[in-house]
């Protein structure tokens, strides 16, 4: 190459002609980061559907040859500690079902999905996110039809992502510390509830059923947001009074306020009182919920990233300093904190129908705990933190299941380390830029190129 020439703006230097030009070589991880750095979100997809195939139709095989008892429904962890003898067989099985196939078709594919990446990236970007979204539910589908327990972890997951997005807007984007939202979420379960079950179902604390249950289904969202609703009237009633005083004062507002939704709802001997209501219909199925929450991260990241999300920022930083910038700071706290308790009011509704049963003991302290755990694991200010904690906190608390109670020492562990080495999350103030994450990865391709 001559001097006066220039390589393409848009090519990277192999390792090779790195070593030539004098810099220290890749060590093994960062090799292995190079190797994969073309592959778009479309390729790990595939890979992941790749994966799940062969867990369907070879698993069972698989698994006989390791030794294992069965499928491992979870990763093998669950085998790994109620039998520290078949761990070397449980990793080897998640390797082979898992890491390599899924290592290896994102690769091999990398080239043909980088095309069709780029060919999205040209069209309308929601062309583009229904194909991701749609094939990601293929393989959260096909992997959780293997067993009712994954289908159950699947789905009190992805409400777990609902609960820790919400909060993140009052705790994270809005720079409070709110405890109330298993109060929020009790709201919402309650009053879906009862709307299902005294509309649609012969229930024996509400009677014969008003209108055919063939028709729940389709109502069923109704309910939800009507649920969803509630809860943001009751974050009204919490922010008025509350919103003049900040930090600590607002923690305990918000904490009193979580005892009077569960000491009122314990004492309505209509809902059931404390022994709570079941006989929920199964209306909560996977694609309901997994269409809700992508629903959530939808509205959500577009409200943080809107003039409304600045606004938080700029509250969150100096609250004198945005005043003065013409924010109005009341309009804006009230706006997130209703929001906020709106996506845990439905969250609520899709947990009662998820588990067909609801009591207040279920929005306690432990469960605030559990969703401040996620938010704070995951990172503040960070749609892909909330994910991220909430996916995180979910595995790992059921992974640790045959610990116990041991359990409940080894995840505070964890947390503990975080906030000391990582005190405002591992993921915090990152951005959830949809555009940049579909798009290619390969260079030299991309929107208008």
């Amino acid at each position: 190459m001559r001097r006066d020439e220039q390589p393409p703006a848009n090519t990277r230097p192999s390792m090779d002609e790195l070593s030539m030009q004098g810099q220290a070589p890749l060590s093994g991880m960062q090799r292995i980061r190079a190797a994969f750095a073309g592959v778009p979100i479309l390729g790990w997809l595939v890979g992941i559907l790749c994966a799940v195939f062969i867990e369907r139709y070879f698993g069972d095989e698989i698994s006989y040859q390791l030794y294992l008892p069965k499928v491992p429904v979870l990763f093998g962890c669950l085998i790994m500690f109620k039998k520290p003898l078949l761990i070397p067989s449980a990793l080897a099985y998640v390797t082979l079902i898992y890491v390599v196939p899924i290592a290896a078709s994102a690769r091999l594919s990398a080239v043909f999905t980088n095309r069709i990446a780029a060919v999205l990236d040209r069209g309308p970007i929601a062309l583009s996110c229904l194909i991701h979204v749609g094939l990601l539910y293929a393989a959260l589908h096909y992997w959780a039809d293997l067993s009712d327990y994954r289908l159950l972890v699947l789905k009190l997951t992805m409400i777990a992502v609902m609960l820790t997005l919400s909060i993140n807007l009052i705790n994270g984007y809005m720079g409070e510390f709110s405890c109330s939202h298993p109060g929020f979420m009790a709201l919402g379960a309650y009053s879906s509830s009862v709307l299902t079950l005294f509309f649609f179902g012969n229930h024996s604390l509400f009677g014969p059923a008003l209108l055919p249950a063939a028709l729940g289904p389709y109502c069923f969202p109704l309910a939800l947001i009507i649920g969803g609703l509630i809860a943001s009237a009751g974050a009204l009633v919490v922010a008025i009074p509350s919103f003049r005083t900040r930090g600590d004062y607002l923690a305990i507002i918000s904490l009193a306020f979580l005892f009077i939704v569960k000491s009122l709802i314990e004492n309505m001997e209509w809902v059931g009182g404390p022994r709570g209501i079941s006989g929920h219909p199964n209306w909560s199925s996977l694609p309901v919920v997994y269409m809700w929450m992508i629903a959530c991260i939808w509205v959500i990241n577009n409200f943080v990233r809107s003039i409304y999300g600045k606004a938080l920022n700029a509250l969150r930083d100096n609250e004198m300093a945005a005043e003065a910038m013409t924010v109005n700071t009341r309009k804006t706290k009230m706006v997130a904190f209703m929001l906020g308790a709106f996506w845990a009011g439905v969250a609520g509704g899709l947990f009662a129908h998820v588990m067909r049963f609801v009591n207040p003991g279920t929005f306690g302290i432990q469960r605030l705990a559990e969703i401040l755990a996620m938010l704070y694991f995951g990172g503040l200010n960070s749609v892909v933190g909330s994910i991220f904690g909430a996916v995180s906190i979910n595995l790992i608390s059921e992974m640790l299941r045959p610990l116990e109670l041991y359990k409940w020492i080894v995840i505070p562990l964890i947390l503990i380390l975080v906030m000391i080495y990582r005190p405002s999350g591992l993921l915090a103030f990152r951005e959830f830029d949809v555009k940049d994450i579909l798009r290619p990865k390969h260079t030299g391709v991309g929107r208008g190129e």
